[in-house]
């Protein structure tokens, strides 16, 4: 069965429910189990999600729990600091889009970003982008650690490198999602760019405003709170 894929319209979005085709629903904790991604899976099928994401070892699991179904299965690459090699990346996303991953969240070198080798930082986008054959790429750019200029400057050597989306952060390092990052990252990248935002999204207004700024994912493990109570108590991704 091919993955629906919606054409998104944040003007839609009046209550909790109405966010569940913006949501990655995420589990990237280092003790899950495959009973965990399962739980996870059946979750994004219930809540029709757009996609699950989960680490390398479980994109298997998790493309087998969602086969027939419309739901995405996405896997990270480089997690979650990004100071893998090139190749090492290039690899793993090979491996990943094997195992059955429709879409990559990859952590770019923020070393490059740090001493202004955009050209590199586009480089090693690009192994990423080519290794995953069409697939989506997503650049986790950890806009906590980043100025305005770094991340400007990223978004462009990420959109020039053939990616598809820029993501805010990992959920692992410094802060979340902010509603300043978004603006900046929309204003950063052309209409081609999509921008996923995650790390701490806990209300259903947040959510509502991130995707009002140019959000069209959200990365939480909490998106069934979300859509269902539309606030959630979690501190984590």
């Amino acid at each position: 069965m091919e993955k629906y894929s919606a054409k998104l319209d944040p003007t839609v979005i009046q209550q909790p429910r109405d966010l569940a085709n913006y949501i990655d629903h995420t589990l990237l904790k280092a003790d899950a189990t495959p009973a965990d991604i399962q739980k996870l899976c059946n979750e994004a099928t219930e809540f029709q999600f757009k996609a699950v994401c989960v680490n390398p070892i479980f994109v298997q699991n998790a493309a087998d729990f969602l086969r027939n179904t419309q739901v995405q299965v996405a896997s990270v690459v480089g997690f979650p600091l990004g100071a893998h090699r090139s190749q090492i990346k290039a690899a793993e996303t090979q491996q990943a889009i094997d195992d059955g991953a429709d879409e990559i969240d990859m952590v770019m070198r923020l070393d490059f970003a740090k001493q202004n080798m955009f050209d590199d930082l586009q480089k090693d986008i690009q192994l990423v982008v080519q290794a995953a054959q069409g697939k989506i790429v997503k650049v986790i750019l950890e806009t906590g650690l980043l100025s305005q200029d770094e991340i400007a400057k990223s978004c462009h050597a990420a959109e020039l490198a053939g990616a598809h989306f820029v993501k805010t952060s990992t959920g692992f390092l410094g802060r979340g999602a902010s509603l300043e990052d978004i603006l900046l990252m929309r204003q950063s990248c052309s209409s081609r760019m999509q921008i996923k935002a995650s790390g701490g999204i806990k209300t259903f207004e947040q959510a509502k405003a991130l995707v009002e700024a140019g959000a069209t994912r959200l990365g939480t493990s909490s998106g069934v709170a979300l859509v269902s109570i539309g606030s959630t108590s979690s501190n984590g991704y």
